[in-house]
């Protein structure tokens, strides 16, 4: 599994994964390089969630304005990913053998993870067992489905959460809440409330890369010194 070289430049690979074969996107910083490579998990597959997301796609592009490296990947039953829809378990699993070879390959650089929506809870449900130097939830679903967010272990990184305030699908009041709760058991995630902006933040993504950016900005590790 952690066989396969990190590629250089921008490219698309197949990586072995628990259920076959995972679709991996990875692409270079576009500002002066980091230490850190971002993984960007994508919504429900379900609803159509794919790694090719608009909230995904800028989400990554925020960060590789950064400084960082960022990798997408369709989860299981996606793309060209093997495998079928596991309800967030096999998911986990996904996301831990991406992050397994981004370790494997780049042991020197931080890790870093990112969601949005389903792609949220499952970054997550699996923070505290991969412990990246940072977590980034954007629209987490806090309540309903059948995402159970009070059995997930929380973890002690730094943790950006982003939530518009007009969204139709994850109820804002119930990640307020949420994150209330979170603050009551380790050091409150850095809110961020979207004012007019709906799940798929439709008109302002550009308001969400500069949220994101500028909220990272004290944790981004030093940049990477010229050859």
């Amino acid at each position: 599994m952690t066989a396969l070289p990190f590629p250089q430049d921008a490219a698309t690979v197949s990586l072995p994964g628990p259920a076959g074969v995972l679709e991996v996107a990875v692409d270079p910083p576009e500002d002066a390089p980091r230490p850190l490579v971002a993984i960007v998990c994508h919504p429900l597959s379900t609803d159509g969630g794919t790694m090719h997301n608009k909230v995904v796609t800028m989400t990554a592009r925020a960060l590789r304005e950064s400084g960082a490296t960022t990798v997408r990947f369709n989860f299981r039953g996606v793309g060209a990913s093997e495998g079928s829809f596991d309800e967030g378990r096999g998911e986990s699993e996904d996301l831990q053998a991406v992050a397994a070879w981004v370790r494997a390959q780049r042991p020197d650089a931080q890790l870093w993870l990112a969601g949005f929506s389903f792609g949220a809870y499952v970054t997550i449900r699996n923070a505290a067992q991969l412990r990246p130097g940072m977590l980034i939830s954007i629209a987490p679903p806090a309540a309903g489905r059948n995402w159970d967010f009070d059995a997930i272990t929380l973890p002690d990184c730094p943790w950006l959460v982003i939530q518009g305030e007009a969204d139709e699908i994850v109820e804002p009041q119930a990640v307020y809440d949420w994150v209330d709760k979170v603050a009551r058991q380790r050091e409150a995630p850095e809110l961020v409330r979207m004012p007019d902006t709906s799940h798929f933040f439709h008109r302002r993504l550009i308001d969400l890369r500069g949220a994101i950016k500028h909220a990272i900005k004290p944790f981004l590790p030093p940049e990477t010194p010229a050859a």
